[in-house]
């Protein structure tokens, strides 16, 4: 008999234990130590006791054997997913087993701008102390989709390399796919060249179409597009050159100097966006064939040689009225430039920089 007892008493405590246990699955947490949150990370193949000491540890449980129970019970043990966890404060087991289960990992961003060149690109990812792995070779010029890309501890940069490389493959056949019809563009990778050109020549994307349709209309009757990013990206693979071109670097035949080859450069000069690459693909409709700085910003467009001589004056008014007491900005090009003629000659020094905001663009020897 006392036996017995004892057994009912220990079956009424156990199930007390166990209504108790239950029933805090659902209440208040802890609160953060400090902030707003705790940060746990799981390590794959981590055991669920481990964990559930773990979070106890952080502060983030007040009982890891109470969580470890309800997991047990709830048939939740084996779910668990490895990652770097953000326990908001005051979370209950039934929220950070949500958490745990779903793998809602903190997710990190690295953005690659439009107009990076892969080895820019390959450095911010190399230098990401997040991402783990060597980042690998530097991927070809022009291969790279530009975006803010998500990821979390733990990936790899080569991985990460590969994303980038994969989403310009999808965005750039959806866009070859459906593209305008006369394009003088015979393949998808001399659409990732012409669409670097356009990044590197405007900023503004109220201008994208308008620049794409200017070097669309030069291919077409196979006159120069007399760019100076080619130029820049020939000498320094796409860095600041740090001063004007000269008028050696004008002249010299090299595969990437616009002014002196017709047609593509021989590849891209960066990783142009997804506008750039779209404004290529579906050009503006426009008999432009040359545009200039109007100092604002932007530029201006012509189809005729007197119309650019007009803009080009006013571009030089404006730089008299706001730069009458610095360094004159180089001249716009010359009518036989424009022509794609040999360019007038210049003295072989470095040619005067143009003041800020418009050191960006020279107004000088192109277009």
């Amino acid at each position: 008999m006392r036996l017995l007892f004892v057994l009912v008493v220990l079956c009424v405590i156990a199930a007390g234990v166990f209504e108790w246990a239950w029933s805090a699955w659902d209440g208040p947490g802890m609160p953060a130590r400090s902030g707003n949150e705790t940060v746990v990370m799981v390590a794959p193949r981590t055991r669920v006791h481990d964990i559930a000491q773990t979070l106890e540890q952080t502060g983030a449980l007040k009982s890891a054997v109470i969580f470890e129970l309800n997991l047990r019970l709830r048939g939740l043990a084996d779910k668990i997913k490895a990652g770097e966890y953000a326990i908001p404060s005051g979370s209950s087991m039934h929220a950070i087993a949500g958490i745990l289960v779903n793998g809602k990992s903190i997710q990190y961003k690295l953005t690659a701008a439009e107009g990076l060149t892969s080895d820019m690109i390959w450095k911010l990812v190399q230098k990401n102390d997040v991402l783990v792995g060597d980042a690998g070779p530097v991927p070809a010029e022009g291969t790279l989709l530009p975006e803010t890309y998500l990821f979390t501890r733990g990936e790899t940069r080569a991985h990460l390399l590969a994303k980038m490389a994969r989403a310009q493959d999808a965005f750039l056949a959806g866009k070859w796919e459906s593209r305008a019809g006369g394009l003088p563009l015979a393949s998808m990778r001399e659409a990732i060249i012409l669409a670097s050109i356009v990044e590197k020549e405007t900023g503004l994307a109220s201008e994208r179409r308008h620049v794409a349709a200017i070097f669309i209309n030069r291919l077409k009757i196979g006159m120069r597009l007399q760019t100076d990013p080619t130029i820049i990206y020939d000498l320094t693979k796409g860095y600041p050159l740090g001063r004007g071109i000269r008028a050696s670097e004008l002249a010299a035949a090299t595969p990437y100097n616009t002014y002196v080859i017709t047609g593509l450069p021989p590849g891209p000069i960066c990783n142009p966006g997804k506008d750039a690459i779209a404004a290529v693909l579906h050009p503006e409709t426009s008999d432009d064939l040359y545009f200039v700085a109007t100092g604002h910003g932007g530029h201006a467009f012509a189809a005729t040689i007197a119309q650019q001589e007009r803009n080009v004056a006013a571009y030089r008014a404006f730089e008299r009225q706001n730069h009458a007491n610095e360094n004159p900005a180089p001249d716009p090009v010359t009518v036989s430039e424009r022509l794609g003629e040999a360019p007038v000659p210049v003295p072989d020094v470095a040619a005067p920089r143009l003041p800020a905001p418009h050191k960006k663009k020279r107004a000088g020897h192109r277009r």
